[in-house]
């Protein structure tokens, strides 16, 4: 029953991790055609004649998406267990992508986000913790410190997803409780990334404090 549990769930993340994949390779289809006016660049014409501002825009948009796959192949554990050399490398790949390309593109960007100084601050603190989390794994990994590389890879990975929960929170707060576009991209800025955390942190709580070891010490498991 355990293992077919077990089955399901991971079935059930692959899946996901798919359509969201699939749904970014549509994004960056339609952004390869290099319009000045294709989803997001609609509403930065004030930004979009600034070379710098350009420049890091695509690369960030055209790069993000490797980080995302990785997530593929960086939690598996049958990966981990059978094919160590290839988890390497694409985490290798995942960690120069974000520290090398997406941070410095991504500050760009978060320094001149829509939504006043609210989002602002909002996209660089995502962006400096994307980078702190990221360097952490890749010193844990280093040192042989596998648990705290796997946690730190944790919050990263949370942090990489909000690639598609800004999306998602969008969709949802505009068709829901329908704000003006300047208070919508305030909120969005926040709750893109803010609820990966918290989701990481239990996750990591979760796993690092099992049922039995909380039953013992008088605290309820967090399952519960």
């Amino acid at each position: 029953m355990r293992a077919a549990l077990h089955i399901l769930r991971s079935f059930f993340v692959y899946f996901v991790l798919c359509i969201v994949t699939f749904l970014m390779l549509r994004i960056i289809i339609d952004y390869s055609a290099f319009r000045d006016d294709t989803h997001f660049l609609h509403f930065k014409q004030e930004y979009i004649h600034d070379p710098v501002w350009k420049t890091a825009f695509y690369i960030h948009v055209f790069t993000a998406v490797l980080a995302l796959m990785a997530g593929f192949t960086q939690f598996s554990p049958d990966l981990l267990k059978n094919h160590r050399s290839l988890h390497r490398v694409i985490g290798r790949i995942y960690a120069i992508v974000i520290i090398f390309i997406n941070f410095p593109t991504g500050l760009i960007l978060a320094v001149n986000a829509n939504g006043l100084l609210p989002s602002r601050i909002a996209f660089t603190i995502l962006d400096c913790l994307w980078l702190w989390f990221t360097v952490k794994a890749v010193l844990a990994a280093r040192k042989g410190k596998l648990k705290i590389h796997r946690q730190f890879m944790i919050r990263s990975y949370a942090l990489t997803f909000s690639a598609i929960t800004l999306r998602t929170w969008k969709i949802i707060l505009s068709h829901t409780v329908h704000p003006d576009p300047l208070t919508l991209y305030m909120i969005d800025a926040w709750m893109g990334f803010v609820p990966n955390l918290l989701f990481a942190e239990w996750l990591i709580r979760r796993s690092t404090f099992p049922a039995g070891h909380l039953k013992r010490s008088g605290r309820a498991p967090l399952s519960q």
